[in-house]
């Protein structure tokens, strides 16, 4: 396929898509524990269970909407109807998910597991599609990895956006009733997130069509799609950076709260992360510029895990420290998510270049079912490890295991996932810059089933 520079407004376009996202994701990941133990009065084990337990269905949801995303037909494209038309229910579910009615704690259990599975599943429906888009709107490798960073400079505003503000509109929505606010606050936030979807829908457009296109069953597209080592890497690398974050996001409001000491300085701590996140996103493109994309995301992965492990020797209530800290992990952290969801395009390419088949729809939904499932097991670590530490919900003080299970679970934790990353990606990823370039130019000659004459490999 010939290279088609993307304009910045398709780029702006396609980044608000996953603005949209992270105003539910990045508000989910943050803020859904706490409301769910501090605000509704749900146990912490249970939540952290339930967390979990949704996933199950997500083993379904996701490779089903994937393979009927792949097969679907449209004036508009495969992915970009999607995009659209779930807009307004994914607002919906959003505002009824952070709804407290007044109910027993078995009523509000059950209400609770109820609406976050009808709020996965919302978020299956847009996302998978979106996610997909990508790597239908260009094959050239450049305007893959600028498209990306557009769109997580994006995603991080809109994670700041949710996050950032969320308390802030809780307190205006709802003054001391923090239920109203919550409630009144997404319900906001909703209807900004419908508006970026629909202009992501309005301003992109898919050029990968009919190559490769799935002709089996859908049985035989997982067979395949799983055949593909690349993707399975890809998948492995995504469930241990999203734990890293998760399991940091969701202790923040703890850590700042019981061990900064100071609950208030909770929007100013996030703030700092979220604008290292932007800086990290905006400097993906040019530092891939110049080297090789996979060497940048195992070097900094490892980078990652050195400076989470020293952040656990940062002394109690270290407020300046902790914030230089946060401020280089947001950087480094968001550096390599672009890259990230540029190597999954790059096993999607790999996977036509073996078997002939082009398995976008179904390669990004097994990639956010991992995601999701990291997501899902980062909040369950925080739930049971709560439960089994003694959280007492809304108390002053906490007991000295609680505490020190609070540091670990925002330190350690993340940087073990982070080491693993980098070992990961280092041994087992092998879609390096000279081999993809290759594969790029075998597909846009209709060769299939090639190898090199000699291992491709380098930097």
């Amino acid at each position: 396929m010939a290279s088609h520079i993307l304009s910045a407004k398709e780029k702006i376009g396609y980044g608000l898509g996953d603005a949209a996202s992270h105003i539910v994701f990045d508000n989910v990941m943050l803020y859904l524990m706490f409301f769910y133990t501090d605000i509704f009065g749900i146990p912490a084990g249970f939540a952290g269970t339930m967390f979990l337990v949704a996933r199950a269905l997500d083993a379904i949801s996701d490779p089903l909407m994937g393979l009927v995303a792949d097969r679907t037909r449209t004036r508009w494209g495969k992915f970009r109807p999607y995009v659209l038309f779930g807009a307004i229910p994914f607002g919906i579910i959003c505002v009824v998910t952070y709804s407290t009615p007044d109910l027993g704690l078995t009523g509000k259990m059950i209400y609770a597991s109820v609406t976050y599975t009808l709020l996965t599943l919302m978020y299956t429906v847009v996302n998978i599609p979106y996610c997909a888009l990508g790597g239908v709107i260009t094959s050239d490798p450049t305007q893959r990895i600028s498209l990306q960073s557009y769109r997580f400079v994006l995603a991080t505003a809109g994670g700041m956006l949710s996050t950032v503000l969320m308390m802030p509109l809780v307190k205006l929505v709802g003054g001391t009733n923090q239920a109203n606010g919550f409630q009144g606050g997404i319900a906001i936030l909703s209807v900004v997130a419908i508006v970026m979807l629909a202009t992501c829908f309005a301003t992109t457009k898919e050029r990968i069509t009919g190559e490769g296109a799935p002709q089996g069953t859908m049985r035989e597209d997982l067979r395949d799609i799983w055949h593909n080592d690349q993707w399975r890497i890809v998948g492995i690398l995504t469930i241990l950076n999203i734990l890293a974050v998760s399991v940091r996001g969701g202790a923040m409001m703890y850590y700042v709260t019981y061990i900064l000491g100071n609950p208030l300085v909770f929007a100013f701590f996030l703030g700092t992360y979220s604008v290292g996140n932007l800086i990290g996103s905006a400097l993906a493109k040019p530092l891939t510029d110049r080297r090789c994309k996979v060497q940048i995301f195992w070097w900094t992965n490892a980078a990652l895990a050195l400076l989470s492990f020293a952040m656990f020797f940062v002394p109690m209530r270290a407020d300046i420290g902790m914030f230089a800290f946060i401020f280089v992990i947001g950087v480094l952290h968001q550096l390599v998510t672009p890259i990230q969801w540029v190597m999954m395009s790059d096993t999607v390419d790999y996977g036509e270049w073996n078997s002939g088949k082009r398995l976008t729809g179904i390669s990004f939904a097994g990639t956010l079912f991992v995601l999701k499932l990291g997501l899902a097991l980062g909040g369950a670590a925080i739930g049971w490890t709560l439960a089994y530490a003694g959280y007492q919900a809304g108390a002053a003080t906490q007991n000295p295991t609680t505490l020190a299970s609070v540091i670990a679970l925002f330190t350690l934790a993340p940087g073990i996932c982070y080491l693993l990353s980098a070992i990961v990606a280092q041994r087992f990823y092998t879609l390096r810059t000279p081999l993809m370039n290759h594969i790029l130019s075998e597909l846009a000659n209709g060769k299939r089933h090639a190898a090199p004459s000699q291992p491709i490999t380098g930097e």
